[in-house]
């Protein structure tokens, strides 16, 4: 078992290095807090009581381990509910899960003498713990098998296991589930919102954005930070223009990046940035900006805390995204659903929107990770799948662009996509160590 719990330790501390807390609630009596101890993360503690959970701030990120507290629960109902109302929307619960279907094993080894804890009470199939939780006012985010073999066999068990877990249906023979889950909170307050607009040869859209952003008469306080990359026309003259014209109407920030790429401008942008929640929006106006209250939305009433466009559920105005670039986009998608265990319907969208905390945490998750994307879009959607922010996509129709000519290089880019991709599926999919 002692095998079972280090992949389990491994796979909790991919979520808890990034938050502020690990916190594991009521440890069962036989617990010997030996997986508490080896999962990584910036501060722990253990929580006897549900009113220690309260956290210390609207934004802190804290992790709750329930080490198979439910399956020693008559009521997991109440107990989620009595979770719910001491936590903010940004924590996240870790729950180990014994298997069901092996109810039967655990029995015989009791029976045989070589189990000593008490037996579980309660087996949870996943579509039982589902149907709790939606009940309860939580979502499922991951759900991951661990334990397919039980046994370290001098490390090979280890191995053996980064094969199995990764096999339909057979992964399913896991010893334990472990179950990633966040709360449906709603915000009680307007956040302030921080628009990107990242901007090379787009004279001709800047005033458009302005005024159609204006007339959008958002309810939050927002700001509008033009970052003009390199452009070849009067696009810099016209942001310029524009921040004057319009100053009294939205706080206008206007800078140009030294670096190149959209992926440079946006991380500019909300280095800059002041606003609560970040999203960015393509000055080409293929996204229309009438748009954005949908994605804020999404986030108040708490359906996700990182809201996703995705391209290819309307049909496309025009010629908004040529044949090759649509089959690329589907390629990536399905295979970062793949990779990251989470839905994608677009994985290549320039709009989406998330909280800056939740920025600051990516970006040093990135940095350990040790690679770059030209776009930035994978950039994010790595660690908000890893940090389990729970991604929601928020489907557009993708408009043809009016001005100017498209900054994509499908070839080039393209290929530079593929290779992150690769190390995507070495690093997150196989396990194999992160750095540069």
């Amino acid at each position: 078992m002692r095998a079972v719990l280090n992949q389990l330790a491994t796979e909790i501390s991919k979520l808890s290095s990034y938050a502020d807390t690990l916190v594991q609630l009521k440890p069962m009596e036989h617990d010997k807090l030996y997986l508490f101890e080896k999962i990584k993360a910036n501060k722990k503690n253990i929580s006897s009581s549900f009113e220690e959970l309260t956290a210390s701030s609207n934004s802190e990120k804290s992790v709750i381990l329930l080490n198979g507290n439910l399956n020693h629960n008559y009521d997991i109902h109440d107990l989620m509910l009595n979770i719910k109302s001491k936590i903010n929307r940004f924590s996240r619960l870790a729950i180990v899960l014994y298997n069901p279907y092996f109810a039967w094993a655990h029995s015989l080894l009791k029976k045989v003498g070589l189990k000593k804890t008490p037996l579980p009470t309660t087996y949870l199939t996943r579509t039982d713990l589902k149907n709790i939780l939606d009940l309860s006012g939580y979502e499922i985010i991951q759900t991951k098998c661990v334990g397919v073999f039980p046994w370290n066999l001098f490390g090979f068990g280890r191995i053996i296991n980064l094969v199995l877990e990764k096999i339909p249906f057979i992964k399913w023979f896991s010893q334990v589930y472990l179950i990633t889950v966040r709360p449906i909170i709603v915000d009680q307050t307007k956040r302030s919102l921080s628009i990107v607009v990242p901007a090379r040869n787009e004279y001709g859209n800047i005033r458009d954005i302005m005024e159609r952003l204006i007339d959008l008469k958002l309810e939050n306080e927002t700001e509008v930070i033009f970052i003009e990359g390199n452009s070849t026309d009067d696009t810099w003259e016209e942001i310029l223009n524009i921040a004057e014209e319009f100053k009294d109407n939205y706080s206008i920030q206007t800078f140009q990046q030294k670096g190149k790429g959209k992926g440079d401008a946006v991380r500019l942008g909300f280095e800059k940035s002041k606003g609560e929640l970040l999203t960015i929006l393509d000055a080409d106006l293929s996204m229309p900006p009438e748009l954005l209250p949908q994605f804020i939305d999404a986030f108040h009433y708490g359906h996700a805390d990182f809201i996703n466009g995705t391209r290819l559920v309307y049909p496309m105005e025009g010629q908004a995204m040529r044949p090759l670039n649509w089959l690329g986009n589907i390629f990536f998608a399905k295979l970062l659903s793949w990779i990251l265990e989470v839905p994608l319907g677009d994985s290549l969208c320039g709009t989406k929107l998330f909280h800056r905390d939740d920025y600051a945490r990516i970006i040093k998750w990135w940095d350990d990770f040790g690679e770059h994307d030209p776009f930035g879009d994978f950039q994010l959607l790595f660690p908000a799948s890893v940090m389990a922010l729970g991604i929601k996509d928020i489907p557009i129709r993708y408009r043809a662009r009016t001005y100017g000519e498209t900054n994509i290089d499908r070839f080039n880019h393209g290929s530079m996509l593929f290779k992150i991709t690769l190390i995507g599926i070495l690093r997150l999919k196989l396990g194999l160590p992160h750095g540069k």
